[in-house]
């Protein structure tokens, strides 16, 4: 997903590469971090950096859409992207309510 950003991010217009660019690629460097976090815990610390994953990923979506609405980025690269970051977005889900249940104290 970052590569494939990165690449876009290069052609942005001016206006926007360095004002939502810069914030959308911020984002994903913290997901990325959230994610990395995340993976070396133990099970019951995990839950915090998966949620700010989840509600970074939703942040992101939206300042897509937003660079998509000013034409900034065109309807390809923006399918492209939005594929990725929900196919993301599912599995950070997943792992959410995985973490749920096993955390969740026993009936």
């Amino acid at each position: 997903m970052y590569l494939l950003w990165y690449e876009y991010y290069q052609v942005l217009p001016k206006p926007h590469r360095y004002t939502l660019g810069q914030r959308i690629d911020y984002l994903l460097v913290e997901i990325i971090e959230a994610i990395a976090t995340a993976a070396f815990l133990m099970r019951e610390e995990k839950i915090p950096y998966v949620r700010l994953a989840v509600r970074k990923v939703d942040v992101l979506k939206i300042l897509l859409m937003i660079l998509w609405e000013t034409k900034s980025l065109g309807d390809k690269k923006y399918i492209a992207l939005s594929l990725r970051i929900d196919g993301i977005g599912k599995m950070l889900g997943g792992w959410h309510g995985q973490l749920q249940k096993q955390n969740s104290p026993a009936k």
